[in-house]
């Protein structure tokens, strides 16, 4: 067992300072997806804010009971998810609207990110249907897209093949674009 897995467990059986120390030991790594994630993108947000951010939503859910690795990344990227469409509606929402634009996904999704409009929540929208269908595809968008993976540390992390990583992205990327062209057209 590895020592974040055992911190983790930890962590679940009530000991406040064992979800502490997998952040900390985790922090480099973190704010390496975080500032992939917020490459360009502008706004307000800054990788060490996003992963103060992930770490007080994290800290701050009791109900959450994380397993390994593999899942608090799993939670991470989501947290880094709503926090960046929570900053893209405060936006939006001075905005008024701001203008929508046609969105086409290609292999690297980041473009999207430095979009930083309505785009992203487009794409946040069109994820929590695919959510609904296919819930392993959705993790490997938001393992990808938000917290900046490559193919490869995603299927470790989701325990499948390289292979099936790439499969289940240009599913979901081919269901996305679908959802998307659905809203744009």
């Amino acid at each position: 067992m590895s020592e974040i897995t055992e911190l983790l467990q930890r962590a679940g059986d009530g000991d406040e300072q064992a979800l502490d120390a997998v952040f900390q030991a985790l922090y480099p790594e973190l704010r390496r997806l975080a500032k992939a994630r917020l490459a360009g993108a502008g706004g307000q947000l800054s990788p060490t804010v996003l992963v103060h951010e992930v770490y007080l939503r994290l800290v701050g859910n009791s109900g959450l009971s994380i397993t390994d690795r593999a899942h608090f990344f799993a939670c991470a990227a989501k947290a880094m998810r709503h926090i960046a469409i929570d900053e893209l509606r405060r936006d939006l929402a001075v905005k008024r609207g701001g203008g929508q634009n046609a969105v086409t996904l290609d292999e690297n999704l980041s473009e999207l990110a430095m979009a930083g409009n309505a785009d992203l929540l487009a794409v946040s929208q069109a994820m929590d249907v695919l959510g609904e269908l296919n819930p392993r595809q959705k993790q490997v968008v938001e393992l990808r897209f938000f917290a900046g993976l490559e193919f490869q540390e995603i299927a470790d992390l989701l325990g499948c093949s390289l292979r099936t990583t790439k499969r289940e992205w240009e599913r979901a990327r081919a269901f996305l674009y679908a959802q998307l062209a659905d809203t744009t057209g």
